[in-house]
Formats: C-alpha cells, sequence, structure tokens
C-alpha cells in the first residue's frame, strides 16, 4: 500500500540493524532520511539525508522535529536500545545504571515517537519502534537477560499509549523484533544476518501499512504475545 516513492526516517542508524535498514530502504528506492549521535557512517548509501540527534535529549527531538516539519513519511522507525549493565542482576544495578537503561529504551523512544507521529502519512504511514521478543511475559518465560527484557517491556507498554493518537492520525503502530541478529549486542553467533533481518522488517512494514492499530511482530511475519 505504499507510495511510488515512498519516504522513511530512521532513527539511530549509525550502525547495525539501524544502518542495515537504510542500506536497504535505499536499495528498494525510498526516499530515505536517517539520524545519528556522531559522524555519518562510511557506509551510507549516497542518496541518505543524515540528521543529528541524541534523542536522550529533549532540545535535541525538538529540533530534528522542526527540521522535518514540512515532510511526511511513510515509515518512521525508532532503533534505539542498549543491553544495560553485562551482569543483568538488579541487585547489583546502581540507580544511574538503571535510569539510563530505561531512558535508552523506553522513555526516550517513545518520546521521540509521540512528538514524530504529526509527520506520519495518514492512512499508509507506519510509526515502528525496536522491541525484543525478550520484552513478553509469555515469550520469554525464564526472564532471560531480565533488565533489558524490562526495558524493552516498558517499551511496548508505552508504544501502547499512543494508540489513540496513532488512530486519530490514522496510522498504524508497530513493536518490531528484529531476531538474533548478528550485531554488537547479538554477538557473531546469532542466526542472522543484518541483510536478512532487515529484509524481513521491511517486507513487514510494507505488509502492515494500511492496516491500523498496534501490532507486535518478528521480521518473518509472526504475530508474538505480549
Amino acid at each position: 500500500m505504499m507510495t511510488s516513492t515512498p519516504s522513511a526516517l530512521i532513527i539511530g542508524a549509525s550502525r547495525g540493524i539501524g544502518l542495515g535498514l537504510v542500506q536497504q530502504l535505499s536499495a528498494r528506492g525510498w526516499q530515505v532520511a536517517a539520524t545519528c549521535r556522531g559522524e555519518i557512517p562510511s557506509k551510507s548509501p549516497s542518496d541518505v539525508q543524515w540528521l543529528t540527534v541524541d534523542i536522550n535529549h529533549k532540545d535535541q527531538r525538538q529540533a530534528l522535529k522542526s527540521q522535518l516539519s514540512a515532510h511526511k513519511f511513510d515509515l518512521i522507525f525508532i532503533n534505539a536500545g542498549v543491553y544495560g549493565p553485562a551482569h543483568q542482576d538488579i541487585s547489583q544495578s546502581s540507580d544511574e545504571d538503571l535510569m539510563a537503561l530505561f531512558m535508552t529504551n523506553a522513555f526516550s523512544p517513545v518520546r521521540c515517537a509521540a512528538e514524530l507521529l504529526p509527520l506520519i502519512k495518514s492512512q499508509t504511514g507506519v510509526m515502528a519502534l525496536m522491541t525484543s521478543q525478550l520484552a513478553s511475559l509469555n515469550e520469554n518465560g525464564s526472564a532471560t537477560y531480565p533488565l533489558y527484557a524490562a526495558s524493552k517491556a516498558a517499551l511496548n507498554m508505552l508504544t501502547r499509549g499512543l494508540l489513540d493518537t496513532a488512530k486519530t492520525q490514522n496510522c498504524t503502530l508497530l513493536s518490531v523484533h528484529p531476531g538474533w541478529v548478528q550485531t554488537d549486542m547479538g554477538g557473531q553467533n546469532a542466526t542472522l544476518t543484518i541483510e536478512q533481518s532487515t529484509q524481513g522488517i521491511v517486507e513487514q512494514i510494507e505488509a502492515w501499512s494500511g492496516k491500523g492499530g498496534h501490532h507486535y511482530v518478528d521480521y518473518s511475519g509472526h504475530t508474538l504475545q505480549w
């Protein structure tokens, strides 16, 4: 249901899955804008518009929205995430460590999504946020990586809080699990390459365009349990 020349904004695209999404969409003929906190990645396609933003800073998020206020996007994909403390033990974690984890993985992404929702195209537009299958109480019965998983569960719930606004703007909300991917976080033993994951993600974006509602899906099209 996408238009002939769809446009996308990828938040957090300096490396890994974010950069992979930029490359995948550009190769498919999308007009792509992307953000990073530092230098533009050397592997970026030449036709991508790069903007600098750290979404943990309100003034930078607002400046980004102002820069893009004249645009309407088919897709805004917010790809932000850190693993948190390596031990993943709440009893060993400082308040500062926990706040940093939840700020980056849950609070700032949803604030950014709320602020950018007016830039999504009506009817066909998709607002997607990168989550994890580990965020689900049903899918993650053994509480694997509990701190990281809890931050992504918070992301899912806060994203659900955007549903009424998304309905008003007639767009679709997606919480997307990319699979176990060979990135710095996923490690080299992961089962998917970045290309395989991002190809599947883009196919899901296109499949859910125009459907409305809020959906928790993985890169291959499976609907996950909350």
